[in-house]
């Protein structure tokens, strides 16, 4: 029988049944359910609601089933959602004891504060996920700080920079997410229970007893309002969404330089797949994987948002829509920073081969205009200067590094022996050493940078 059946006189036709019910997904929530409904008995008792001997009674029989769950002798099925699952269970275990637990409270504030602890819990991990992609980005870029390669623009090879300095601009974005993921905590950490259906409860309950136990900052404001509030779902998901663009940007640049036209980095066997028709290939499938699902947690933004976007107040059956997205999305987003993490730390690079690619492509172009400029040739002329030495080089097959100081004099007197060596790669990259340059010394400081910014969380 349904919690709510009392007030038909048919029971619920089966395919409607089967339509409504959300045990299959919401199943998930049950260690939430349970730890939030001790802490509601707990409070009933306190107050004066229950006994102390009813309240003991009811938290005995949760955290039995909360036992069994855990350790599998106890399966989760047969009711219409994990709330009246538990309650089932609780009631068959305690008798007629478990039927006051649903006392000041509704389904509509239990399930509301059994998601927000769940994702509470799920913004931790995310916190964690980043944190340890983060440290791999920074064990990279330690390592690395000395090679040079290629930085780009429009996928055109634009100038020369430091590899540690390109690991440290994935930090810095997996930083920002972990911000967003640790903000969005706190301001999820707010306790609708007690709100009841929509309209408060007139039960004299201690809504701080609650609070204090289930962990909660404070306790929400209006009860309308908490009830139907699903914003912080959708923040996990943007939060989540913006993860993944910034996995799916380096999943690209990963399967673009492991690429036999590019050669600067290979993924090891282990993290690679073959062709089952080609026996030379050695395909990219993780990033390109990881890639894909970038757009499947999109679409799991965009779902939530449009459901949310039309509901009257207060609480609505479309809420029960947050679920299925929210956590796949969660799980989407955990395997690929997981098995990102993982691949990121096996990763080897071709050293040489970066740094002749970085001195291709005319990139230290920039540097003979600069050069001009800073021995007093206005830099727009210099600019004008070193794109006809750029034309020359192009008509004669020749490339900056390889032009004699006579032929650099013939476009400007200004030119001395040492532009020889100021259009190298390394001195094109060691050259710019202003925070968040490209310099071996300017990449280290990014490092320390990082490095303590992270230990605030």
């Amino acid at each position: 029988m349904k919690l709510w059946q009392g007030r038909f006189d048919a029971p619920e036709a089966a395919d409607a049944d089967a339509f409504n019910e959300s045990l299959s997904f919401d199943k998930q929530l049950w260690r939430a359910d349970i730890t939030a409904s001790v802490a509601h008995a707990t409070m009933l008792g306190r107050c004066g609601i229950l006994t102390e001997e009813e309240a003991d009674t009811i938290c005995a029989g949760l955290k039995g089933i909360y036992s069994d769950i855990e350790n599998g002798t106890l399966a989760v099925e047969g009711q219409e959602d994990i709330h009246s699952f538990v309650e089932s269970e609780l009631v068959a275990r305690i008798g007629q004891t478990g039927k006051k637990l649903h006392t000041a409270r509704s389904r509509n504030d239990q399930v509301a504060t059994d998601l927000r602890l769940y994702a509470r819990d799920a913004a931790d991990s995310a916190v964690s996920l980043l944190k340890a992609l983060i440290n791999t980005l920074l064990a990279r870029a330690k390592e690395t700080v000395r090679y040079i390669m290629p930085g780009f623009t429009h996928l055109r090879k634009a100038q020369p920079i430091n590899c540690a300095q390109y690991f440290n601009a994935y930090s810095e974005m997996f930083l920002r997410d972990l911000d967003r993921f640790h903000a969005l905590r706190e301001r999820m950490n707010v306790m609708p229970l007690g709100s009841a259906a929509l309209a408060g409860t007139s039960w004299p309950i201690d809504r701080e007893i609650t609070r204090s136990l289930l962990g909660f900052d404070a306790v929400s404001q209006n009860s309308l309002d908490a009830v139907s509030d699903r914003d912080f779902v959708a923040e996990y998901l943007f939060s989540a969404s913006l993860v993944m663009a910034h996995l799916s940007r380096l999943c690209e640049d990963t399967i673009l330089y492991t690429s036999d036209e590019f050669g600067y980095w290979e993924i090891p066997d282990a993290y690679s797949t073959g062709s089952s028709i080609m026996p030379q290939k050695k395909n990219p499938d993780i990033p390109e994987l990881v890639r894909g699902k970038t757009g499947r947690v999109y679409g799991h933004l965009m779902g939530v948002l449009t459901m949310i976007k039309g509901i009257p107040l207060a609480y609505n059956k479309d809420l029960q829509e947050d679920k299925e997205p929210f956590f796949d999305a969660q799980r989407t987003m955990e395997s690929c920073l997981s098995i990102y993490t993982a691949l990121l730390a096996k990763l080897t690079f071709n050293v040489n081969r970066m740094y002749d690619a970085a001195g291709e492509g005319y990139s230290t172009a920039t540097d003979v205009a600069d050069y001009l400029a800073k021995r007093g040739v206005p830099f727009r002329d210099a600019h004008a200067v070193t794109g006809k030495i750029v034309r020359y080089c192009i008509e004669n097959g020749k490339t900056l590094p390889s032009l004699t100081l006579e032929e650099f004099r013939a476009a400007s007197p200004v030119f001395e022996a040492d532009v020889l060596q100021a259009v190298t790669a390394r001195a094109s990259a060691e050259g710019r050493n202003s925070v968040g340059g490209s310099s071996a010394a300017a990449a280290k400081a990014g490092i320390v940078s990082i490095r303590k910014r992270l230990k605030q969380y």
